[in-house]
């Protein structure tokens, strides 16, 4: 896979989360929002390695859905730490979107509609969503 892979990835899934949470499936647009979110960064990865093709399965570390282990092999934090100066809304942000796991797969407990739509507009907010962050460094 490819950066330009890994972003088409994100953008469907965002309208796939957005129509999940206009239907009321609440678990399921946060869980899929979340994916949103990995591949974006996962698009960065690809941007800084083998002209843009993400590493190969041998780079195991990179193979995970830790969103903070990516955002850390995407080599984002310092332009995020200069960014959320200006923008302090992009940390609470990103501690918002941060603990998202794949594992939200396995939940029964049901996401509440506050707690999906937080977690929207924690990705998709102008300027300081951190989809909307990611994407200027994709």
């Amino acid at each position: 896979m490819n950066r330009a892979d890994f972003q088409t990835l994100s953008t469907m899934r965002v309208a796939e989360a957005r129509v999940l949470l206009g239907a009321g499936e609440y678990t399921g647009s946060r869980y899929v929002m979340g994916y949103a979110i990995e591949c974006a960064l996962k698009a960065c990865i690809a941007k800084n390695v083998r002209r843009f093709d993400f590493p190969a399965k041998d780079s195991a570390s990179l193979y995970v859905h830790k969103l903070e282990d990516l955002f850390a092999h995407a080599k984002l934090r310092a332009a995020f730490d200069h960014d959320k100066i200006t923008h302090p809304m992009l940390a609470s942000h990103w501690n918002t979107v941060k603990d998202w796991s794949e594992q939200l797969r396995y939940v029964t407990t049901p996401t509440t509609e506050v707690v999906a739509r937080d977690y929207f507009k924690a990705c998709t907010a102008r300027q300081t969503g951190m989809l909307t962050w990611i994407k200027k460094q994709w």
